[in-house]
């Protein structure tokens, strides 16, 4: 096999992310949405979730960063990893913060708001049942959407977290609206994986009814710039010098994380080592509420690493940002 391919569907903020790398990148690859007929593919990986992608040699994968790092070491070109260390970080933590913080943007105007799960839940079952009926496709939105909706408390998702979060995606869709008109991405005129993991996450709000009305209102160009960004395979360009100043939105996606994702990281964490189920922790002067889960336990872990394997001039580029962000401590541990 000399291609990859990609199991996903337009409703999973992973799958658009990866097929937009893959895009970027210039990477054989089919993009297979999921039916029902493809469910036996699921063996093939541990956790039954999508994108599941099967790489040339054969083998089955299905976690985004991992897949991003195993693209990085077996093509060298057009890489999405800046090749300045400290940026190289930096992406990475933005990344991760779109995956884990993002996604939480994402599932809320899903499944909070009934006009948003009566539309997603009916597309995201058509995309599965397409050809097998009307009343199949409702009957299959009216089971998931109940599913979707019963996991909300689970993930953080509930009544009490709702103005956190919407005030969260409101300050990331104007850093976005300030930054696109300025500069094209995040770390130059090239796209990082930082800049596809928000992809992933902002393609879903341009979709759903209640956030895409938001994006319309307060952040049109930023609507544009994931349409653009979805296939970027014409893109050339060049990495941010790492002598530059670092640009206000990455400044202002670093304040975020001080004051919200990485609090929210250690009180999982926390709660994780304790055996506690759930946690509460104050994010943007409110009290926020959720399960604790070994697998953000591991994304904190994770950054801590990739935190200690910069040199010391890596760290000396990016130190006093991240420090005057609030997130020096919780690298360090």
């Amino acid at each position: 096999m000399t291609h990859y391919t990609i199991h996903g569907g337009l409703g999973s903020p992973y799958s658009m992310k990866m097929r937009a790398i893959l895009r970027y990148r210039r990477l054989p690859h089919i993009w297979k949405q999921m039916d029902m007929a493809d469910r036996s593919i699921f063996a093939n990986v541990k956790a039954p979730v999508i994108p599941i992608i099967q790489f040339p040699d054969g083998s089955w994968h299905n976690d985004s960063t991992p897949m991003i790092f195993a693209l990085e070491k077996a093509h060298s070109e057009r890489s999405i990893v800046p090749s300045d260390p400290g940026q190289a970080f930096l992406a990475t933590l933005l990344e991760d913060m779109a995956d884990e913080w993002g996604t939480k943007a994402m599932f809320h105007y899903r499944w909070f708001r009934e006009r948003d799960a009566k539309q997603m839940s009916e597309w995201l079952s058509f995309d599965r049942l397409g050809g097998h009926g009307r009343d199949a496709i409702l009957k299959s939105a009216q089971q998931f959407r109940a599913r979707q909706v019963g996991r909300m408390p689970i993930v953080g998702c509930t009544p009490q977290n709702a103005p956190i979060i919407e005030e969260s995606a409101r300050q990331i869709l104007a850093l976005f609206e300030a930054h696109v008109t300025q500069e094209v991405y995040l770390f130059g005129s090239r796209p990082s994986l930082a800049d596809f993991g928000w992809l992933g996450q902002l393609s879903q709000l341009a979709t759903d009814p209640t956030p895409d009305d938001l994006m319309r209102e307060i952040a049109p160009f930023t609507f544009r710039w994931l349409m653009n960004l979805d296939d970027a395979s014409g893109i050339d360009g060049e990495w941010r010098d790492p002598t530059a100043a670092l640009s206000p939105a990455i400044k202002g996606f670093l304040k975020m994380a001080g004051e919200v994702y990485f609090p929210f990281l250690l009180a999982n964490a926390r709660a994780f080592e304790k055996g506690e189920p759930t946690f509460s922790v104050t994010l943007l002067g409110q009290t926020y509420t959720q399960g604790s889960f070994r697998y953000q336990q591991r994304c904190l872990w994770d950054l801590r690493e990739a935190y200690k394997k910069l040199d010391a001039a890596g760290r000396e580029g990016i130190d006093p940002v991240l420090k005057d962000a609030g997130c020096l401590e919780p690298l360090k541990g």
